[in-house]
């Protein structure tokens, strides 16, 4: 019976014109390829996607037989040195053996056929290996940050077995690896100045390099929604910033979620152990996340958290008796409200199971201001104005108890809403008066109301409704390109040195 001769021994005799590869003996092939295999299999990124894959592929060498003859493979080796100039290291793709194998195979001095068996199979793991290791790296990033920060709440794109399984089938590697690129504008940038700072610099190892290179790993994470239009918040810029494309809407000032305390590691274990609320140490860090706003509420209602009520409301109302009643807080005891708060005796109650929920209402001191802006989160986390104007003057805004204070709310809700007419109603909601003038016996007539005391003019809440698809995003960049120049910001949350840690035997 007539056997086809295995293309990987056509390619080869017909590239070096040498008969020898003729003699290509799959199933001798394959017994090799799979104890080499098993050998570098606890070497690879993807054990399990490589494994799978070549037993569906019938353990053939596809890398090498469709990517040597043309010269593709050399191009691998190639853009993966180039990869220095991404801030990796090209040795964590095993460039050198890449190069080592190639070279072997280049010279094509082999006396039999069984000596090209171990050679094309490592050839060919090792490739693959490669290969998905450097586009997983290049395209999303060396490590998903998730696993690293405990507020890091973004579920970044990661290449999934059936992603990773079609580059390794790829009929195009130069497509692959093209595509594996990043061409982000601040990326690029970024990347410039890293060329820069090394021919400037003449030593990799100075903290301005560590510093671009973490922050273009950060820009390699791949952000898992539309961000055509987006907020962005970048915590230690203390800034907002609107972008629509290419264009910059808005760019503000903001305050943040506070530092964590110094030794919170250490008091978090001691509180473990006790549980005592007096033992738990603060950590106000704003989360990192993304999402899509849905709503705007003017004159909100502060839902107190329960950290807040047992760590502050708890002693303000057990220091004076009328706290509660002066700064509009009222308290609920089983979801039902308590007519008399200033007559509690706090001191009959254990911080740790406070009984009472706090809501303070709409209006003058609201520690929301006069505009909430609303999106899905897990953390409970909006933006929102604030009565303390005075923090954004601050040069570190990181102060608030974790959500983000905005500088100008009402040029925010102005973009956010839907049309003219929605944002001339939430201006007279905030006693402001309407741009479109025929409105202003409408607006007259609510100042009325609010002033008419006999009617006891209770303030509540109004919702509205924002612009479809507007994305939040809170990021933390401590370093990024500006006109030209590289800006970096203090590490407010100490999340570089974390990041390093990790990724640093990357680079």
């Amino acid at each position: 019976m007539f056997t086809p001769k295995p293309e990987i021994g056509l390619v080869l005799a017909e590239h070096f014109n040498n008969k020898l590869y003729k003699k290509f003996d799959t199933v001798s092939y394959n017994q090799v390829f799979l104890e080499k295999l098993k050998e570098l299999r606890n070497h690879l990124s993807n054990p399990k996607i490589t494994s799978a894959h070549y037993k569906q592929n019938e353990y053939k060498p596809l890398l090498v037989t469709r990517f040597y003859a043309n010269g593709n493979l050399d191009s691998l080796r190639k853009y993966i040195e180039n990869s220095q100039a991404d801030g990796f290291n090209p040795k964590i793709f095993g460039v050198d053996e890449l190069t080592r194998l190639l070279a072997i195979l280049n010279r094509d001095r082999f006396k039999t056929i069984e000596e090209v068996y171990p050679l094309i199979a490592e050839l060919e793991i090792k490739t693959a290996d490669a290969l998905l290791r450097y586009h997983t790296f290049m395209k999303y990033g060396s490590i998903n940050p998730r696993k690293y920060f405990n507020r890091y709440y973004i579920a970044v794109k990661r290449p999934d077995s059936v992603q990773l399984d079609s580059v390794l089938n790829t009929a195009d590697l130069l497509a692959v690896l093209r595509a594996s690129q990043q061409n982000n504008k601040a990326y690029l940038d970024l990347k410039k100045a890293l060329a820069f700072y090394r021919d400037s610099l003449k030593t990799e190892n100075h903290s301005a390099i560590t510093l671009i290179k973490l922050n273009m790993e950060r820009m390699r994470w791949q952000m898992p929604i539309n961000l055509e239009e987006a907020v962005v918040v970048n915590i230690p810029d203390f800034s907002l910033t609107w972008f629509l494309k290419q264009d910059t809407l808005a760019h503000m000032n903001v305050c943040v979620g506070a530092k964590r305390e110094e030794t919170y590691a250490e008091k978090m274990k001691v509180f473990l152990k006790s549980r005592k609320l007096d033992d738990k140490p603060k950590n106000h860090e704003t989360p990192q996340l993304v999402s899509v706003f849905n709503a705007v509420q003017v004159n909100p209602i502060w839902n107190i958290p329960v950290s807040i009520a047992q760590s502050e409301i708890y002693y303000q109302a057990i220091k004076d008796p009328y706290y509660l009643s002066n700064n509009n807080i009222k308290v609920y005891f089983r979801g039902k409200l308590v007519n008399d708060p200033d007559t509690i005796r706090w001191g009959r109650y254990a911080r740790e199971k406070l009984p009472f929920q706090f809501k303070q209402g709409a209006g003058e001191g609201n520690a929301l201001g006069k505009f909430k802006f609303v999106f899905d989160n897990s953390s409970s986390i909006y933006l929102h104005d604030t009565n303390n104007k005075y923090g954004f003057k601050l040069k570190n805004r990181a102060i608030s108890h974790g959500c983000v204070r905005i500088e100008d709310p009402l040029q925010f809700a102005q973009l956010m809403v839907k049309d003219k007419y929605q944002y001339d109603n939430l201006r007279m909601e905030v006693d402001l008066p309407p741009l479109d003038t025929t409105r202003n016996t409408k607006y007259r007539k609510i100042l009325a109301k609010k002033a008419d005391t006999l009617k006891r003019f209770k303030l509540k809440p109004a919702w509205f409704a924002t612009r479809k698809n507007v994305a939040v995003v809170i990021t933390y960049y401590t370093a990024w390109v500006e006109n030209g120049k590289v800006e970096v910001r203090p590490d407010v949350y100490n999340y570089d040195g974390q990041l390093w840690e990790a990724v640093k035997k990357y680079m």
